[in-house]
Order: structure tokens, then sequence, then C-alpha cells
């Protein structure tokens, strides 16, 4: 099916809402190569703070315009595109009409059908793939189009900063600004002083959550949106599994742009259901007596101050999900004593008699991981060490990240020598005829100058190494303040600061030249990592250092702001993989583009 504009008139300006310079030009072809990012990124931000400041303010007519313009905003539709076919990591994948979108050409055309050739668009349905659960088990995700996973982040921009003013605090997932580690902070704030009470745990996980959503429950939660018809058709379009098409009569598919917001819309008022109140002050605090609900997407833990509590608060949340097509998990669903600890988002959450409340990688987690690495490590016998290091690497990075925030130094431990008896038992299966000796010289060294280790495994033709868990150094995670949203425009002082504080885990010299470059490519001058956004599991820890590996390489780039002629040395800088492909040869330093204005 054609994205190209045919029999389709570009819709007239309907208010004085529009503008040229955020919907752009008409009848002018854009050059994706040439798009200032930075700007762009800069008007959807702008939009996206009027829309929630209009929400915040109980300004529903004057949301609804906001929300209009963002459906009809070039910029938007620039990032949206941008967003799906150059960041997210499903970019690749196809759906059910196979097309994906590489070309700068390409990307164009599909920015410019979004702004103005989307009207007469009936979204298709999703093609369904199954992907290892952590238990062993599959789950299952639904693929859309690529037309309508533009569609989707478009419709986005303009319903989520609506709903970021009217979410709940303790709400974490699938939230700009927000993520796993603020749920468990948040849980170890709670309760790990010595005088806490809420000692008690409902912990709960809904069943299929994605799939039982209730279609009529998210429509009239979404009220007047202007794109709530597209909302209904996304949701009945359909799955289409091995040639066969199944009809939707509820849930929304687990991998559109757009169905964990339809998520965190159709659980909103959580909290207040459970029965929390919170005193507004300086700070948010929860009343005392009130239970403390701490939720990520579908799964949750209640904290109450006795048994009967909890049990009581399940009763009720179970009443307040039936309507939404939801129910608990029974097989899931326990209530424990934070004695005994529990397990959440991967974490063992447990009290110790000491008073300590210890956040550390669970059981299952280190499991897991043992497991993991074992396979790669024995699936890949018959490779070079080049290979096991390429291989591994971004598995240990991506799981360390992930646990850097708890006790996991010890965990750290424990894996780095699992992981020393497999690269052994790597190296003598592929010389089985060769002395200890012999493969110590050759595989083991101090191949990291920055470590005094003289058993690092690496391979001496390229100097490669095999990283080790514990030199990614414990980094205790400060967790989002309150209703905080980075859409709220009163606290753009505190995102920013946030972000300067937030240390990635990249190498030094990478996390200086970020921070001498504020983040920001000098050629499109867009973001180089989308800290808002950060991964959520180490499977996306895993994505996340192989992306960055990717998508950012350092070039000698002469500034022509800078340096008073071409021929003076040059400065190391980071830009984009793909702006680099743009230079062309990569033998001679490129010139930077002069400051906008």
């Amino acid at each position: 099916m054609s994205l190209r504009r045919e029999d389709v008139k570009t819709p007239e300006p309907r208010d004085k809402l529009d503008t040229d310079q955020v919907n752009g030009p008409e009848d002018v072809g854009l050059d994706w190569d040439r798009v200032d990012w930075g700007q762009a990124e800069e008007h959807v931000r702008r939009l996206r703070r009027r829309i929630f400041a209009a929400s915040q303010a109980g300004d529903l007519a004057k949301v609804r315009n906001l929300q209009k313009l963002m459906l009809r905003s070039r910029s938007s539709a620039l990032v949206s595109v941008r967003r799906v076919t150059e960041v997210n990591a499903g970019r690749r994948t196809a759906g059910v009409d196979g097309r994906v979108v590489f070309t700068g050409q390409g990307k164009a055309e599909l920015a410019d059908w979004l702004q103005s050739g989307a009207v007469a668009w009936k979204p298709l349905p999703v093609r369904r793939v199954y992907v290892p659960k952590s238990n062993g088990r599959r789950r299952g995700l639904g693929i859309p189009v690529i037309a309508d996973r533009a569609l989707q982040a478009l419709a986005l921009n303009a319903l989520e900063p609506e709903w970021e003013a009217r979410f709940e605090p303790k709400s974490y997932g699938f939230r700009p600004g927000r993520g796993c580690h603020d749920a468990i902070v948040a849980i170890h704030t709670t309760s790990s002083r010595q005088d806490a009470r809420r000692l008690w745990v409902l912990d709960a996980d809904l069943a299929a959550a994605f799939d039982r959503l209730s279609h009529q429950h998210i429509l009239c939660s979404l009220g007047s949106f202007p794109a709530r018809e597209l909302v209904r058709q996304w949701l009945r379009a359909g799955v289409l599994e091995d040639g066969q098409f199944i009809p939707a009569g509820e849930g929304t598919p687990q991998g559109g742009v757009i169905s964990p917001a339809l998520m965190n819309v159709a659980l909103h008022g959580m909290e207040q259901a459970a029965g929390t109140r919170y005193w507004e002050g300086r700070t948010l605090q929860a009343a005392p007596g009130s239970p403390v609900l701490v939720r990520y997407a579908d799964d949750l833990a209640v904290l109450c101050v006795s048994r009967e509590q909890a049990e009581q608060v399940k009763a009720q949340l179970a009443e307040w999900l039936r309507p939404r097509g939801l129910a608990f998990n029974e097989a899931k669903t326990k209530i424990v004593h934070l004695s005994e600890g529990f397990d959440f988002l991967g974490f063992n959450i447990r009290r110790y008699p000491n008073g300590k409340l210890l956040t550390k990688p669970s059981k299952d987690a280190l499991r897991q991981i043992r497991r993991r690495l074992s396979a790669e490590v024995k699936a890949l016998r018959g490779a070079n060490a080049d290979a096991v290091i390429a291989r591994l690497n971004p598995i240990i990075a991506g799981w360390a990240a992930y646990y850097r925030i708890g006790v996991s130094k010890s965990a750290f431990g424990a894996l780095d020598a699992h992981l020393w008896r497999l690269a052994w038992k790597w190296a003598r299966h592929s010389h089985p005829n060769k002395p200890r000796c012999w493969v110590i010289a050759r595989y083991f060294g101090m191949f990291n100058p920055a470590r005094q280790d003289k058993w690092v495994f690496g391979s001496r033709n390229t100097g490669f190494y095999l990283r080790k868990f514990a030199w990614t150094k414990i980094a205790r995670h400060r967790m989002v303040a309150g209703r905080a949203s980075p859409d709220d425009p009163a606290l753009t002082g505190y995102w920013d600061q946030r972000r300067r504080r937030t240390r990635l885990p990249v190498d030094p010299a990478t996390w200086h030249l970020l921070r001498r470059q504020r983040g920001r490519c000098p050629l499109c001058r867009g973001l180089l990592l989308h800290a808002d956004h950060q991964p959520q599991s180490p499977e996306e820890w895993q994505q996340w250092h192989t992306a960055v590996r990717k998508a950012i390489r350092k070039h000698t780039i002469t500034s022509v702001t800078d340096l008073g002629t071409p021929g003076e040395r040059a400065a190391h800088h980071l830009i984009h993989a793909h702006c680099r492909r743009r230079l062309g040869s990569a033998s001679s330093p490129a010139l930077l583009p002069g400051p906008s204005h």
C-alpha cells in the first residue's frame, strides 16, 4: 500500500493556531538530510508543554485545540518519523505490508504523507511475533505497519502531555523521565526507615493485561481526544498470525507505539482506588496509615501497615479492575511481610533482622543470566576470541547497567567468577592439545590498562577484551520527585539538572564528550541519547549499549566557528552514525555547521 499522496488534498489551515513555524511552508520539498533536528525537537517540546499546562489548568477546550495543532504539526511529523525509523529498536521490523523505511527520501515522503495525506488512511492488522520470556514461555507482540507506527507516534505526542498532567505520582511504567529504577527506589524509600510501619506487601500482577483491556473503557477515558477515532481503529484492527486474520474484541497490541500510553490511561486512578492519600507540601508524602501503591505498567506492589489492610486493598482493586476487563493473576499475586522479601522488576527487596532494607538482584535474575552466558559461550565454540568478546560484552554491560542501583557488588563478583570459568573452558576446548601455560599466555593478561588485573580474557591479535561485571560502579538512583514530568514548563530547570546529574553507563571519554556537547550532535543538533526514555530491563540496556556503539562514532571534525583555518588542529566530537554517513569520505575532517540563529 503506497504512502504517496494520490487524490488526497492537503487540509487548509483551520484556525489561528496554524503557523509556518510549526506546520512548515506548503509545496516545499523536504530534504531529510538538512532538517534542523534541534529546532524540530524544540518546537515539539514547547507544544507538549503548552498541552500539559492547559490540562493542568483544566482548560479542556485549549487542550483539544493544541492537540489538533500537534497532529498537524510539521515538526511533530518529522520527529515521529525519526522515532520509528531511526530511534526505536524495532525500526528494521516490518508489519504485514513488509515495508520498512531506511532512505532519506523514504523518510521524507513518510513525513510529508503523515502531515497532509493520512486523512483517508485505514489502519492495517498487526503482525503477530513471539519473543521468549524469562520463565521460558513466549510473549506475543503485535507489530503495526510503518505507517501506523508513525501515526501512533504522532498521536502519542498529542495524547501523552495531557495525561502526564493527570497521572498519579507512583506510576512509573512507560512514562517520559520515569522507569523501573524509580519504582524500586520508591519502595525502598517508603519502607527503609527503622521506624517504617508499611511492612506488609501486596505483590500483584495483572493477568494478560495488554490482551484484555476493555476497548470501551479506553475510548471513554479518551473522551473528545481529536485522534480518538484513529485509536478506535487501531484497537479493532485485528491480528494477522500465520496468514490467518484474528479479529480483536479486547486488548491493545503489545508492540504498538501508543499501546503503553493506553495502558496507563486505562489504569489511571488505581492509587485512589487502593485508598492512597497524599499530603501536598514541599514534598509529596503519603498520609500516615494509608497504603502506598507503586506501579510499573501491569506490575504493582502495595505497601500496607497490616495484613488485613493488604487483603482489603486487594479486594478493592479487584472490584475496580473488573470494568476495565482486568483481573489479578492469582498464581503471581501474594501478600508477604518484608522480612520474607519479594521480587519486583528483577530485584529482591527484603528487610533483614538488623532493620536494613536491601535491594539485590533476584535469584531468578542471577539464574537466568548464568544460563544465558553459558548458552552463548557454548554456541560460540569454534569461533575466535573476538567473536566471543563481541557477543558477550553487550550482555554483560546491559545486565550490570540495570542492576547497578542495588546492593549488587557480591552478585557482580560471583558472575565474574562464573564468566571466567566459561572463558577458561572455551579456551581449553579451542586448544585441547596445548598446555595450560600456553592457553594462559594466549588468552589472559592485563588487556585493560586501567585495571591491574592479569586475568582479563582478551584477543592478542586485536587487543579487544572481555569486560567484567564488577567494573560497573554501583550508582544510587535518585527517584523522580512527586508528580514531576518533563512536559511541565515549571520544572524545566529541575529536569535539566537531573539530566546533568544522571551518569550514563558509558566510558569516561564518551561521557566527557557528551557533557561538552550538551548531549547534542554538532551536525544535526539533535540529541545523541534520549535520556528521557532510558532502558527498563537488562535486555533493553544490552540493546542500548549496542545501539549507542553503532549510533554514535567519535569523529575528528573541524569546526569553522571555533578554528581560524581548516588546517589547524581538529577536535574530537560525537556525532550520529547516520550523520557520519552523510559526510561521505572518512579520510578527511568534516566542517561543522555554524550556529543557528
